[in-house]
């Protein structure tokens, strides 16, 4: 079985309809989204109307439990202090535009989906089993990715909240971030995907640049009343 994965679009339709098509050439049998599908980027609204138009399944992020239930927070990790108020002003701005109805599909979005394939359990979460604003980054020690295990029955975890993608195999399981399609930090702008094939002899993971109209979405950004800041970082992938 080959799954699509998409991580944090966080409101970029572009991003999200060239990762549409790119998993669809592919021959992705099945396609989920990792949740945190608004802020940063101005099209939340187009963003749940395309997920649900096309039936594609996915988990709630942090940013979607934030916005949904009109909370104070984000619950976003900052690196400095112009990044906290940056990111404050796109939390205002999103729950100021979201609609009704996607407000909503993200309260009614799940913490994780699990199912099966070939023999083997996989999870999906947005961050990781128990919170969905953790950062689970692939430089974190062994021992947390054993604490991992111990909390789910699970052979195959996909997250991701990071916005850049790795896998690691540790103890016969498999650990994935699948990146992010909408707002990458790893200094690639191009809309990260990953295709997931799990087969009698095993898990197969591909992660898969796909570019899109970035100039595009930065300039909606700027047009929308969203700070340029944001432009920036998506044109540099941070």
């Amino acid at each position: 079985m080959k799954i699509a994965v998409f991580g944090d679009i966080h409101g970029n339709l572009e991003a999200l309809k060239a990762a549409y098509t790119a998993v669809v050439s592919e021959g992705a049998e099945k396609i989920f989204h990792l949740g945190d599908l608004g802020g940063y980027a101005p099209f939340v609204n187009e963003v749940v109307d395309f997920l649900i138009e096309h039936g594609i399944e996915g988990v709630q992020g942090n940013y979607d439990e934030a916005v949904g239930y009109d909370k104070e927070h984000c619950g976003c990790k900052y690196e400095d202090q112009i990044q906290a108020e940056m990111a404050d002003l796109s939390f205002a701005w999103t729950k100021k535009h979201v609609s009704q109805k996607a407000k909503d599909y993200l309260r009614g979005l799940p913490f994780k989906i699990s199912f099966s394939v070939q023999g083997r359990k996989v999870l999906l979460f947005n961050a990781t089993p128990l919170k969905n604003n953790l950062y689970w980054f692939e430089e974190r020690p062994e021992k947390f990715f054993r604490e991992m295990v111990k909390k789910v029955d699970a052979d195959v975890m996909i997250y991701g909240h990071t916005h850049k993608p790795y896998r690691k195999d540790m103890g016969g399981k498999v650990f994935i971030n699948a990146g992010s399609v909408g707002k990458p930090k790893d200094g690639d702008a191009r809309a990260c995907i990953t295709l997931v094939e799990i087969t009698e002899s095993g898990v197969q993971t591909f992660f898969i640049r796909v570019p899109y109209d970035v100039e595009k979405t930065a300039i909606a950004i700027i047009e929308s009343g969203l700070p340029q800041y944001f432009a920036e970082k998506l044109r540099a992938g941070r």
